[in-house]
């Protein structure tokens, strides 16, 4: 289901989560790669553990996110009722230098972490030289 007409209260809610500097990075960052942990949400944008739990809490309780647990692991991804409205929200934000550097920020970490499980499979491997 996707939205086409909303609330007056729900669109309320969707200007306040946009009305955050912190809250509208995450959104980006969980629009550009559908699901993304917690955790790297902190090392990307530099957040504390709390600060980032705040926001995405405020961004749950909206319905604007939605979350799943796996193993010790919390993945968070925008809901596919408000996808819509947020793509064309970003649409006039693509540009936008902070935003664009926490991409920058996020494909570097995850080189980083492909590099070092390359690394830990590999190193155990006898070489065939």
């Amino acid at each position: 289901m996707r939205v086409k007409n909303f609330s007056l209260t729900f669109g309320l809610e969707l200007f306040k989560a946009f009305s955050d500097e912190a809250r509208v990075r995450i959104l980006f960052l969980l629009h550009q790669e559908e699901e993304m942990c917690i955790t790297d949400l902190e090392h990307i944008l530099d957040f504390t553990q709390t600060k980032t739990s705040r926001h995405l809490r405020y961004l749950k309780n909206t319905n604007l996110v939605s979350s799943r647990k796996v193993d010790q692991f919390v993945y968070y991804r925008i809901r596919n009722q408000t996808r819509d409205v947020i793509t064309q929200i970003f649409q006039y934000m693509n540009k936008d230098t902070t935003l664009l550097k926490d991409m920058e920020t996020f494909r570097i970490l995850y080189s980083n972490r492909e590099l070092a499980v390359w690394k830990l499979h590999h190193q155990n491997k006898p070489s065939s030289r």
